[in-house]
């Protein structure tokens, strides 16, 4: 398989949708797991720009990752590579995973429909080996409901727009 796909319909115009993925303050009030806290270190929204930010959990964990975006069509798609990184940016790989892809691709398009959104979400393994693609594969399932989880939060933050 090798990827991931979501679609959703979001109630929400299309032109806010791509502003909560496109800009710093509103990434940090939705991007993640339940029970995160984002801090953004970096963001440049332009081509080879990154989101750097630090997710930290209620018990003190602390995660690091970032964006580097490739592709940047407003309102309709962005396309930008996810990795987990140290606190200056060098990439680290998977705590709990050593086998999880170092990087991945995301394409995410947004099509209006009626004044609500649909988005689509892929997300594929880069230069990754057949280990990590395995990895990839068989996490899917619990990947996809992070990302669902997260969407949630999405979903949750537009209402307050």
């Amino acid at each position: 398989m090798n990827q991931l796909e979501i679609t959703r319909t979001i109630d929400a115009p299309r032109d806010l949708v791509f502003k909560v993925w496109t800009q710093s303050e509103h990434l940090a009030q939705w991007w993640g797991p339940e029970g995160c806290t984002l801090d953004v270190a970096t963001f440049e929204l332009k081509p080879d720009g990154k989101f750097r930010y630090c997710m930290a959990t209620a018990d003190g964990f602390t995660l690091w990752g970032q964006f580097v975006y490739k592709e940047i069509t407003a309102p309709e798609k962005l396309v930008f590579v996810s990795a987990i990184t140290d606190e200056v940016g060098n990439l680290s790989g998977h705590p709990m995973m050593p086998t999880w892809p170092a990087e991945i691709l995301n394409t995410l398009t947004f099509t209006e429909k009626n004044g609500k959104t649909e988005m689509h979400f892929v997300a594929v393994p880069v230069n990754a080996s057949e280990i990590e693609m395995k990895t990839f594969d068989e996490a899917l399932d619990g990947v996809t409901m992070g990302y669902d989880a997260t969407f949630d939060k999405l979903v949750k933050h537009l209402q307050n727009q």
